[in-house]
């Protein structure tokens, strides 16, 4: 017979008890803000795709320009979001290699702000504001800001008012600036936009200069600094953007270099901000829209590269009163030497003057090769005085004779003493352009008018002044 063993009654299974795991997990949280800890929202990485990557799990916290962190194997890594769906965020990456694997983490950053200070004077700087010279850690300002704040409002702004030499003649007899002023230099590549930036870079009437070199070649950065500012490199600020780096890189430059001279502009300081080039600036913008799926509008640029440009120009010009002000020169390269191409031509109607560089001019040999017919300064009349005015109109004048029978003079169809007015023009604007030639070398010049009308007064076969030689003494 059998012997029956029998086993006790086993107690009922119990269901998990959700509460002990939300307090565990609310003691978790407790311990981690307790320890100081930051805490950040996170997503994973669904796909990837050439300039970007998307991403769940976020579209609910973060927004458009917000930086999120990726964690890979290599480290962390900065990413912009330039997109968000219901369901998926779009993001650029900030550095170029970033390792992306399909659910890596991706955690929630913020806005991107810097903090600038005076001892920033004399370091180069990356659009992460990273030193990239050398000479050690960046030391934080007082107050941190935006990279894109926006500008001053219109009717608390100061008036331009005040004129200054830059010592170029070409620019300070035709193309007269103002403190705060916004010009534009126009040129086709290797006309020579860089050099007369460098020139226009050591005039002595700002406090500080920022620089923003937006995809410029890397061998040409140090020659820059070093050789082209100089001395001057001790009350400026040069942020730069290869041309290797990253889209992102090269949309931040110039945005992050406004923002420091605006730190300047606010402390009462006058400032001047060189950007080359701004038709790079709006290139990295097209890449990073179109990344994000937006359409091209106008020769292959979407709709947001010319809401950015405006954005950015107009926080230059003067500030509030009792500030300082940004005098903005920028650098727009020019597409096949076409000067209505849609940069060129959106640029132009925002800014207060252009200055158009003419290959014609360099392959004369005559540098900086700025042609003062197509040049204008908005602001000039508040730089001259009422006789410089009258001079330049004049100049205009007889150069406008002298360029327009210039084939008629070559097939030797001119007859000195039949027309008087192309008579002094041939007389007279040699000598003028002999005047305008300088190079980054020239010592500077205080009165390009007194020098203009010292040459013209000395040319040969003048045996009576001539009305612009009146003018111009």
């Amino acid at each position: 017979m059998e012997t029956q063993i029998e086993t006790p009654p086993q107690p009922p299974v119990q269901p998990p008890n959700i509460f002990s795991k939300l307090e565990a997990l609310a003691q978790m949280m407790e311990t981690q803000i307790a320890s100081g800890m930051p805490l950040s929202r996170g997503g994973r990485v669904r796909t990837i795709a050439a300039g970007h990557y998307t991403v769940s799990g976020l579209s609910e916290h973060v927004r458009l320009g917000e930086f999120v962190v990726h964690k890979s194997s290599t480290g962390l890594h900065l990413g912009e979001v330039v997109r968000v769906e219901p369901d998926l965020v779009y993001v650029c990456a900030i550095e170029p290699g970033d390792p992306i694997g399909v659910n890596d983490i991706v955690l929630r950053e913020g806005e991107f702000r810097v903090q600038p200070d005076d001892s920033w004077c004399g370091r180069t700087i990356n659009s992460l504001c990273k030193p990239i010279d050398n000479k050690g850690p960046l030391l934080k300002g007082p107050k941190d800001r935006s990279i894109t704040t926006l500008p001053p409002p219109s009717m608390t702004r100061s008036r331009v008012v005040t004129g200054f030499r830059t010592g170029v003649k070409a620019i300070d007899i035709f193309t007269p600036l103002c403190l705060g002023q916004r010009l534009g230099i126009f040129a086709g590549s290797g006309v020579g936009k860089s050099t007369l930036l460098s020139m226009l870079a050591r005039a002595d009437a700002f406090d500080k200069v920022v620089i923003a070199l937006v995809g410029e070649r890397g061998r040409e950065v140090r020659e820059f600094i070093e050789d082209t500012l100089g001395d001057n490199m001790q009350k400026s600020i040069a942020i730069v953007a290869t041309s290797d780096e990253s889209p992102m890189l090269r949309k931040m430059a110039p945005m992050v270099a406004m923002t420091i001279a605006e730190h300047f502009r606010d402390k009462g300081e006058n400032v001047l901000f060189i950007a080359d080039s701004i038709t790079r600036f709006a290139h990295a913008i097209r890449e990073v829209a179109i990344a994000a799926g937006e359409p091209p509008i106008a020769r292959g640029y979407p709709a947001s590269v010319f809401t950015e440009l405006p954005k950015l120009l107009e926080r230059a010009g003067p500030g509030a009163e009792g500030t300082g002000t940004v005098t903005a020169i920028i650098s727009i390269l020019v597409d096949g030497d076409n000067h209505n191409d849609p940069i060129a031509d959106s640029t132009r109607g925002i800014l207060d003057g252009h200055i158009v560089l003419d290959r014609s001019l360099a392959d004369e040999g005559r540098y900086p090769p700025i042609n003062p017919l197509a040049s204008i300064s908005r602001l000039s009349h508040k730089a001259w005085t009422p006789d410089q005015q009258k001079l330049v109109s004049r100049l205009k004048s007889l150069i406008h004779n002298y360029e327009e029978t210039k084939d008629l003079r070559l097939i030797g169809g001119y007859r000195p003493g039949v027309d008087a007015e192309l008579d002094m023009a041939v007389k007279q604007v040699p000598f003028v352009y002999d005047v305008l030639k300088q190079s980054p070398g020239d010592r500077t010049v205080i009165d390009a008018y007194a020098e203009l009308a010292n040459a013209l007064r000395n040319a040969p076969g003048n045996n009576q002044p001539a009305p612009v030689q009146r003018r111009g003494a």
